[in-house]
């Protein structure tokens, strides 16, 4: 019951340009109890996204030029919403985990 308690749904939302990367991370996350993942590899589309749906995690990936990287972060810090972006360029799941338990300890089975 203690268990049921810590668990949160995660929302995530996959930005980066290699496809096979981004359905692979989307696998990753997934695997995961109450974590959905959306990957997305068009930039213009993100913030719109971002804005209409419920987003906790913007996970960036590779093939991203570092203008729209930063661009992207400084939108989330303005939202209203409490959006973490984590800047992910491989290491596996193990270390994606890691990442996100460090924004979110409290879900740290």
């Amino acid at each position: 019951m203690i268990q049921q308690l810590k668990m949160k749904t995660l929302n995530f939302l996959v930005i980066g340009k290699n496809q096979e990367i981004l359905e692979t991370l989307k696998r990753i996350i997934e695997n995961n109890d109450g974590w959905k993942a959306e990957i997305q590899s068009d930039e213009m589309v993100c913030r719109d996204y971002i804005e209409e749906n419920q987003v906790d995690i913007v996970l960036l990936s590779s093939g991203l030029d570092e203008e729209f990287e930063n661009e992207i972060k400084v939108f989330c810090e303005n939202l209203d919403k409490d959006v973490k972006v984590i800047d992910h360029y491989g290491g596996g799941s193990g270390l994606l985990k890691n990442e996100v338990y460090t924004l979110f300890p409290n879900l740290q089975p």
